[in-house]
Parts: structure tokens; sequence; C-alpha cells
């Protein structure tokens, strides 16, 4: 009888969290050169020009927002996606098929989106998530903690199958090749793989984003963002990849770094 040991519904969250407070320096400049009206700064230089006026200290500012929206979203979508994962696998005594991680993984992302859309929008206009929420809730409504719900829940879901399911089949790929063990080193390699690929399914969709916010309504919709973006060419979806992999892959890998060791160390034993 062999035991193994399995991730418990919280530690996506706590991992996630745990990224973002390494990682959360990256987002903060994204952002900054996201809102720059001209291109005038690259990514080190920003980081420089931050630091000067504010002190290292605002490497940090919103921090408490970017942790509430990894505690609603994150910790939602890998709940959803390990709890079913387990539970198929030990009732099937098998691994899962590849189509259906994609599947679960986009109905986790999508379901993780959904919850983390308030978080998202305090995340974006406040520094302080509970003041944030309030805020929002007296002088806007209910309603307005939603606005957006819908492409926050569709990136959601493409990020979940790059991240989730990728990761899942490419460290299930390297471990059967027979070279590593379930060891930090294949928990790095196949993180790193499912950053890249949830960089490459979610990019499309923030650049038409970005576009909207940016827009001085010369666009009707989501759909009219989108052909005139596919106009400039298949590249254009792709403007801002490398910032976007900069911020996204280190997190990636931080996130399942810190998940597999809180599995290894203190998941739910099984016997298989």
């Amino acid at each position: 009888m062999q035991e193994n040991r399995i991730s418990r519904w919280y530690f996506g969250g706590v991992s996630s969290s745990a990224a973002a407070c390494l990682t959360h320096p990256l987002d903060l400049i994204k952002v900054h050169l996201q809102t720059q009206q001209e291109v005038r700064m690259r990514m080190i230089g920003m980081t420089v020009n931050v630091v000067r006026r504010e002190g290292y200290l605002a490497l940090y500012s919103g921090l408490s927002a970017s942790l509430c929206r990894q505690m609603t979203y994150s910790l939602s979508r890998f709940a959803i996606y390990e709890t079913v994962r387990d539970e198929m696998n030990r009732k099937y005594k098998g691994l899962m098929p590849f189509y259906q991680k994609v599947l679960l993984g986009a109905f986790g992302g999508f379901a993780g989106g959904f919850i983390g859309t308030p978080a998202d929008l305090v995340n974006v206009r406040y520094a302080h998530a509970l003041d944030g929420l309030l805020r929002v809730w007296k002088e806007e409504g209910m309603r307005k903690l939603f606005s957006g719900a819908t492409m926050a829940s569709t990136r959601g879901a493409l990020v979940s199958v790059g991240q989730l399911s990728c990761y899942d089949q490419s460290k299930h790929l390297v471990l059967a090749t027979g070279y590593l063990t379930d060891n930090i080193l294949t928990h790095f390699l196949a993180s790193v793989f499912a950053g890249g690929c949830a960089i490459i399914l979610c990019q499309p969709l923030d650049v038409v984003k970005t576009r909207l916010m940016n827009s001085k309504m010369e666009y009707k919709g989501v759909l009219h963002c989108l052909t005139e973006t596919a106009k400039l060419g298949p590249k254009a979806f792709y403007k801002g990849l490398v910032p976007a992999a900069v911020r996204l892959i280190p997190h990636t890998v931080f996130t399942y770094i810190f998940l597999e060791q809180l599995r290894q160390h203190f998941g739910a034993v099984v016997v298989a």
C-alpha cells in the first residue's frame, strides 16, 4: 500500500498569494507602462523612476488588493480544478485525459473569474482592498462590483487552461520519461511551460481589453475592437507579449513551487 499526498482545496489560494507577494512589483510596473499616455519608458526605466519618486515601498502599493484577488479568483479556480480532478482520478483509478483537464480548467477559471471580479475591479482602482470594496458598494451599488464579469470570466478560463491543465499534462509527460522524479526541477519545468501556454492563450484578449479601456469611443464593442485589431495582422494580438510574460511566467512558477511544497509536506494523505 503506497501513501500519496493530494492538495487541500485552499492550497491554490495560499500559493498564489505567496507568489503575488514576490511578483507584485512586476505587476505594478506593467500597469504603469500600460497607462503611459505615450511610450516614454521601458520596464527598467519605469522601475527606477518609481523608486526615485516614491521609494522602494511604492513597488508594493496595492498589495492588499492583489492578495484579495488571489484569495477569491485563484482560490476558487484551484479549489474547483484540483478537488474535481483528484476525485475523478480516485473514482476511475487513473489520470484524467487531457481534454477533460482542459474542460475542467476552463470551467474552474470561468467560475473563479466571476467570483474574483469585485477584487479585480478594486485591484485596478484602489490601493486597499476592503476600503475599495466598501466604497464601490456604497457609492455605485452591488452591480458595479460585477461590471466586466464576462471579460474577467473569459480571461480566467483561458489562463486556467494554460496554467492548470497544461501544468498537469506537462508534469505528467516529464515524469513519464523516467529521467526526472516528482521534485522541484520537474515542478519548475512544468510551470514555465504552463506559464508560456497561459500567455499565448490570454494575450489576444488582454490586448483587446487594453484597447477598449484606452479607446475614445472609436469602438462600438468587443466584436468591433476584435475585427479592427485583426485588420492589423496576427502580430497585433501579441503586442506587449514580453512584459506580460515577464509578469505571468514567474508568478506561475512561484505558485506551483509553493503549491507542490504544500502538497508534499501538508497535503491530505490517500492510500493508493
